[in-house]
């Protein structure tokens, strides 16, 4: 007996990712391997610049605060980079869309970031 719930009606995680973000399942790997070489490429340069602003590795608390308000803009564009190498530009655009809208609180129609116009 499974006792692993299933919220899609027998549907895997990838479709229900498909689903949700409007593309193939093939698609959704492409994106989560954007996604994690995003997160790979900040967590080792991290170490180097950490390095280069302290002395013994040790974190102020002001490096802490502006590591994490320069990071993101950092990673914004690395997302976009690695999402056009891969071919997955107009998906990353329309996400990074969205998400700046909902961060600067921009109300507007939902849509999907792969959605087809």
């Amino acid at each position: 007996m499974n006792s692993v719930p299933t919220d899609g009606g027998g549907k895997g995680w990838m479709d229900r990712l498909a689903k949700r973000w409007g593309v193939s399942p093939s698609r959704v790997l492409v994106i989560l391997l954007v996604f994690a070489l995003t997160g790979f490429t900040v967590m080792f340069l991290k170490r180097p610049l950490v390095s280069l602003f302290t002395e013994n590795g040790e974190l102020p608390v002001l490096f802490t605060v502006l590591y994490y308000i320069l990071i993101l803009p950092f990673y914004n564009l690395l997302l976009l980079a690695y999402g056009a190498l891969l071919g997955q530009f107009r998906f990353f655009w329309e996400f990074e869309k969205k998400f700046f809208k909902r961060m600067l609180g921009s109300k507007s129609s939902p849509q999907r970031p792969g959605g087809t116009e």
